[in-house]
Order: C-alpha cells, then sequence, then structure tokens
C-alpha cells in the first residue's frame, strides 16, 4: 500500500511516499515558495532533484508533486493510480476530533471551525486537503490531527482556572500538540514493553517541546496548551510564563498583545536567554567557550524538563519508563543526563556508556534503575501513514 502523507503550510508543502507496512520511504520532498514563484525539492534515496515551477496555488505545488512521482526518470511510481491514500496532518481538531478520521464535507466543515484556535496552520491545512480533492477525488484523503492524541485528558487535567463560560463558549482549555509524535513513541514504547500496562512520560525535546503523561497508552496531561507557548522553554517559545508578564510588557513597551505574543513565541524560549541561538549545538558549544548566558540558557532547559518529569510522576502516582525523542531528545546526551541527574530521587540512573548515543533506539538506564529510561526515534509520518491505512482498510 501506498500512502502520500502532505503536511501543507501557508507558503510550503512537505510530502512523503511511505509503504506504512514497512515504513519504508519511496520518495520524499518539499515544495516551496508556493505564491510566490515555486520550487520544488525532490528525494528519491540518496538522489536529489531541484526544480523551479510556478506554484501560484497549493493545487499546482500537488501538481508537481504528482508528476514527479510519476516521472519516468525521477518518479517512483507509474501512475498516480498507485497512492492507495492521502493521509494529511491537521495542526488542530479542537475538542471535535479524539482521533484520525477520513475526510468529509462535515470534516472540512469542523477543521474550518478549529481556526480560530489554529489561526496559522489550520487555513494552510484545508488549502492542502482541498488541493487533493481536486486533483485526486477519487483517493480517500484522512485528517491525522496533532492534538486528537491528548483528548483522552480528564477535565482536572485541561481544564484552566478561568470562568467557566470562557470553556463551554470558547473551547478555551489545555490542548497540547506533538500529538502524532507522542502517540508513535507511546505505541513503540508498548511494543518495546510487550504491554501497554504501565505509566510513561515521554520527552519530546527539540526546537519545540512537550511532554506527556502517559498511562496505559493513554494520554493523561500534556504540557503545551491552548497554544504550543505553554510548557518548558523552547527553541525560541518562552514555555510557561506569568500572564502578567504580557500586561507589563506591552504597557511599559508600547506593544500589542499581538506584537508581545510574537516575542514570546520568536525571540524567547533559550534564543531569548542566550541572546546568541536557539540551537542547542550553539549553546553547547558557547557554554563550552565560557558564555554564562548560554550555560544559563541550558540550565533552565534541563531545569524545566526534570520538573514536569517530576509533576507528571506525581500526577500518575509513579512511573515506569521515561522516553527521550526528538531532535535533541535524540541526539543530545549531554542534555539527558543532566535532566536524568535531577531525577535520582525517583531511582532513576543512566549507563553513561549506554547515553553515547545519537538517533538509535537504545535503553540508556542501568539495570538497577527503578525507571527505565529509553531513547526512541520519533517517525510522525509512519503513524500518519499507519493512520491512514487502517482508516482506509477499515472502510472497504
Amino acid at each position: 500500500m501506498n500512502v502520500l502523507i502532505i503536511n501543507a503550510g501557508s507558503s510550503s508543502l512537505k510530502y512523503q511516499l511511505m509503504n506504512p507496512e514497512t515504513g519504508d520511504v519511496e520518495a520524499k520532498g518539499l515544495c516551496e515558495r508556493i505564491n510566490i514563484d515555486g520550487r520544488l525539492t525532490h528525494k528519491v534515496g540518496d538522489k536529489k532533484y531541484v526544480k523551479d515551477i510556478p506554484m501560484p496555488t497549493h493545487a499546482e505545488a500537488i501538481t508537481a508533486v504528482l508528476d514527479i512521482l510519476v516521472d519516468p526518470v525521477e518518479g517512483v511510481i507509474k501512475s498516480t493510480d498507485e497512492i492507495d491514500a492521502v493521509g494529511h496532518r491537521v495542526l488542530h481538531g479542537g475538542m471535535k476530533f479524539s482521533d484520525s478520521c477520513i475526510i468529509d464535507d462535515t470534516v472540512i466543515k469542523a477543521i474550518e471551525d478549529c481556526i480560530p484556535l489554529g489561526p496559522l496552520h489550520n487555513p494552510a491545512n484545508l488549502m492542502g486537503i482541498r488541493a487533493c480533492q481536486k486533483i485526486m477525488p477519487n483517493t480517500p484523503q484522512v485528517a491525522v490531527f496533532d492534538t486528537a492524541f491528548h483528548m483522552t485528558m480528564p477535565p482536572k487535567a485541561y481544564r484552566y482556572a478561568i470562568p467557566t463560560e470562557y470553556f463551554e463558549n470558547d473551547d478555551i482549555r489545555r490542548y497540547g500538540f506533538h500529538g502524532t509524535s507522542h502517540k508513535y513513541i507511546a505505541r513503540r514504547a508498548a511494543a518495546l514493553m510487550g504491554t501497554k500496562d504501565f505509566k510513561l512520560i515521554n520527552c519530546h525535546l527539540g526546537n519545540g517541546s512537550s511532554l506527556s503523561a502517559v498511562m496505559n497508552g493513554k494520554c493523561v496531561d500534556t504540557s503545551m496548551g491552548l497554544s504550543p507557548l505553554a510548557g518548558v522553554p523552547m527553541g525560541t517559545r518562552c514555555g510557561d510564563i506569568d500572564a502578567c508578564v504580557v500586561q507589563f510588557i506591552c504597557n511599559k513597551y508600547g506593544m500589542s498583545v499581538d506584537e508581545c505574543l510574537t516575542m514570546l513565541n520568536k525571540k524567547s524560549g533559550v534564543l531569548g536567554m542566550s541572546g546568541v541561538s536557539s540551537d542547542f549545538r550553539d549553546l553547547e558549544e558557547g557554554k563550552n567557550n565560557g558564555n554564562a548566558d548560554c550555560a544559563m540558557a541550558l540550565d533552565k532547559f534541563y531545569y524545566e524538563v526534570a520538573k514536569y518529569v517530576g509533576a507528571y510522576a506525581a500526577a500518575m502516582n509513579g512511573v515506569d519508563v521515561i522516553t527521550f525523542t526528538a531532535g535533541v531528545g535524540e541526539n543530545d546526551c549531554a542534555t539527558r543526563k543532566a535532566i536524568c541527574e535531577y531525577l535520582g530521587f525517583m531511582g532513576v540512573k543512566i549507563d553513561d556508556e549506554k547515553n553515547q548515543i545519537r538517533g538509535e533506539e537504545m535503553k540508556i538506564s542501568t539495570e538497577d534503575s527503578s525507571v527505565q529510561v529509553w531513547v526512541i526515534p520519533t517517525n510522525e509520518e509512519l503513524m500518519i501513514a499507519q493512520d491512514t491505512a487502517e482508516l482506509v482498510k477499515a472502510a472497504k
């Protein structure tokens, strides 16, 4: 089975053609500068093709993708009929979606209704969906929501302590993001453990970071909130912050709320603290060269992640497995070690030699550690492909 995975942004479109059973990626690429002029970067194995193609809308971008997939030289399939389904990453499903679903008019209307919750991403996601529907009208389309995995949280975890009218009238609550990644890690951890009957804390750490608490395969809490701004400090996002900070900055510096939130989203986090970079590798280099601001930014990140792990262990009355994933979690042994050093009170012990890995799946805790600690590379595209395949097969 071939599943085309689409992740549409406002001026870009990422894609992969994948076999959901094996995880093999036949081709992948990126359409950039949509609405401007258009550029397609297409990869098949070690081969890379770059083409300037007019892309006034997402429809032309999808056409360019389909054309190159069936190209006699650069393609990997003979006909678009070999594409059995399309899986779309959709950022925000609001309270309407607790799982992936086959797209129909009702689903499209519901995604539109969630635009106030995902104003930057949902419109772009819809453009990708409509472009595929127009060009591939007979191919099943599936929406995979970034928020869906977290919809199993209980009210005590997702409700904010604000007047109930804002929840009832406006759906203001904690949603959480990176859900496709958290779902993949929960499934993979269950496969490694041979059961879903355990308590897991997953640390998805990268330029965007979030943690989830998972019991018996279901999310019971997560660090991001109404938006991806909440939680631990990230590359450019501030993470959890006193709301009065926004009022103070707006009043003192004459900023609008939107301008202040742009600063908190794009100029804060470890970039804001270090004044150097949002890239953790640059911060490590700065720290090693004696830059105190880089060291502070890293220490703040480690500290806040460890606090969330401790909080989730308390929320679940224990933890059996801690997993690290995403760009920093999978590749930075210093980050994993620094975070785990805070967790000695829980009996967490990591093997320094096993921890010296990058992007590999491995248990890095010692045999006498009270909690298993794993590095598990995430694969959101495979999760999208598998969800898509399962729904399409079930519908036949």
